[in-house]
């Protein structure tokens, strides 16, 4: 595996996925210790459960539908799209039709390294 920390011209193929199983994978596309860059695909069904975390996140639907939860608010959210969660919000999201989606947080997430 390659080390992405500021990796600064990336190609998607050079960047393995990771089998987070559930119908889910993602690859780290580059980060360094204030903001990283996610790719994630999810199979229809696919459920991204309900967490908070630190972090700032902000998410771009590149392909698919998803029903976005965020606090209180639920929507469905297809390509094109984009939701915000704020530090230590509930928030999660359900795959209605295959896709991915361009996770970014601040800072880096530690825990997906």
């Amino acid at each position: 595996m390659i080390s992405v920390k500021e990796l600064t011209l990336v190609s998607d193929e050079q960047i393995a996925w990771e089998e987070l199983g559930g119908g889910i994978k993602r690859k780290v596309m580059s980060y360094n210790d204030d903001i990283m860059l996610v790719k994630v695909a999810f199979e229809q069904g696919g459920i991204g459960a309900l967490h908070t975390h630190p972090h700032l996140q902000i998410s771009y639907i590149a392909s698919g539908a998803f029903e976005i939860t965020i606090g209180d608010d639920k929507k469905v959210l297809e390509e094109g799209d984009v939701y915000f969660v704020p530090s230590g919000i509930l928030h999660g999201a359900v795959c209605l039709a295959a896709g991915v989606l361009i996770d970014v947080f601040s800072p880096m997430r530690e825990d997906f390294l």
